[in-house]
């Protein structure tokens, strides 16, 4: 979405920066990054893990480019579509998913699911060599009726292993529901969104004109869970509880942002359509024109937000997006100065477009600075590689070769690209002092390598 992280995918879908942990990268996630939408969906989930007990395991939600609606876990992780956050219209429709999907990791459903995993292969192997076995004992006492049994029970073993496995997969589904609603309920929050959420999905599938064997499926049928959880969601009471008006604009903004970047204009309207005025419409509809090319426009509509809320960073951000592709170079190092300066999360993302605007300049006392604010981005957020990109680039300027390809290095690793990474490691180490820490990290890089390797 802005472009401080901004690499537009090939699609022009998403002008977030594609980006993410080396896991995520290389198992094909398409891990995004956007400051003020990390920022949001942090404070949502904030009170949650929290109530489950989940405060010391530093939990970090992931935003995965994907319009479908869904969240999923994956070690300390949570990760959620873009899709979900367009079509939630109220931050509790997405506080409610974040619930369920902490439900799963304070229950440890996906260390206990590959247990399962496990053991419905083995029950599948251990079926699947008793129908052999009856097969052959057919065949021997030259009794068809046997050897087709035994062959029966061959073929029907992986079907009986997989129903043994998505029947504890909804059983945790069941188990992550009923502990979203004690999470919702003990930090003063409501279920409705929960139930919403649990509509739509009902909607669709019945929308679709198919019918569903529920015993093939991980999840519950939608309408069985919506019976499930409809008695508890109402026992509490905060059920008719709203979201704040403060909390529902940070909202809007973020679906105006997303509509903005992954779909135009037209998007935009169409998720705002039952309120065309809203802040978030005016928001998306500034980006959107933005990204068609009218920056001279955009940048106005921008100007408008932010004498409406001038403290508001993510405006600032913006502006100092637009005011790059106008090459105002400058201008823009100070619209990301003021963003940073204005932001209470202090994030890694604005600090380090600071330092690459500046870089940009080319003068090399702005090298210099260049550099100090992209590191201190870097060391906020070690795991962003655009940022070591930027970081290479300002050490190229400044001669500075050894030092361009060790931060080229961290790029590469930190985008899955281990073989490319330790190409620009061994590089890098030619020109450093041996034994350095600079020294040492590129030798990590290259033992992570070879590890890999093994």
């Amino acid at each position: 979405m802005v472009r401080s992280a901004v690499a537009v995918l090939v699609s022009g879908a998403v002008s977030m920066a594609q980006t993410g942990t080396t896991a995520a990268q290389s198992s094909g996630v398409p891990i995004v990054r956007d400051a003020e939408i990390e920022a949001l969906v942090t404070d949502y989930a904030a009170p949650i893990i929290n109530a489950a007990g989940l405060t010391k395991h530093a939990i970090r939600i992931v935003l995965v480019n994907n319009q479908s609606f869904n969240a999923f876990v994956d070690g300390r992780r949570i990760f959620i579509n873009t899709g979900a956050l367009l079509q939630a219209e109220t931050p509790n429709e997405i506080i409610g998913v974040l619930a369920h999907e902490t439900g799963h990791l304070a229950g440890g459903h996906q260390f206990q699911l590959r247990e399962q995993m496990a053991r419905a292969k083995t029950m599948a192997v251990v079926a699947g060599l008793l129908g052999i076995g009856a097969a052959v004992a057919g065949a021997a006492t030259r009794s068809g009726s046997a050897a087709q049994a035994g062959a029966g029970i061959a073929m029907g073993a992986p079907e009986v292993a997989m129903r043994s496995l998505l029947a504890y997969q909804r059983s945790e589904e069941m188990a992550a529901d009923r502990s979203a609603i004690t999470y919702l309920a003990s930090t003063g929050q409501s279920a409705k969104g929960m139930l919403t959420t649990f509509e739509r999905f009902s909607n669709a599938l019945a929308l679709t004109g198919t019918r569903t064997d529920p015993y093939r499926i991980s999840h519950p049928m939608p309408r069985e869970r919506i019976a499930n959880l409809e008695t508890l969601a109402h026992a509490s009471p905060y059920f008719d509880k709203t979201d704040s008006p403060a909390l529902q604009q940070r909202h809007d903004l973020m679906r105006g942002k997303i509509a903005a970047y992954t779909g135009g204009g037209t998007t935009v309207l169409q998720s705002f359509r039952k309120d065309p005025n809203n802040i978030g419409a005016r928001y998306g509809n500034a980006i959107a024109i933005y990204l068609n090319g009218s920056s001279q426009e955009a940048l106005g509509k921008i100007d408008a937000l932010i004498r409406e809320q001038p403290k508001n960073p993510y405006f600032q951000e913006i502006r100092g997006e637009i005011l790059l592709k106008q090459s105002k170079v400058m201008e823009a190092a100070e619209a990301f100065k003021k963003a940073s300066a204005l932001d209470p999360r202090k994030s890694s993302l604005i600090r380090t477009m600071y330092g690459r605007a500046l870089m940009l300049s080319g003068t090399p006392a702005n090298l210099k600075a260049s550099i100090k604010e992209i590191q201190a981005g870097i060391d906020r957020d070690r795991e962003f590689p655009d940022g070591y990109g930027y970081l290479a680039q300002a050490y190229g300027q400044l001669g500075d070769g050894p030092r361009s390809d060790l931060a080229s290095a961290e790029q590469k690793y930190y985008s899955g690209k281990i073989q490319d990474a330790q190409i620009f490691a061994i590089r890098a180490q030619r020109g450093l002092v041996t034994g350095s820490p600079d020294w040492v990290r590129a030798q990590d890089i290259i033992n992570a390598k070879r590890q890999s390797a093994d």
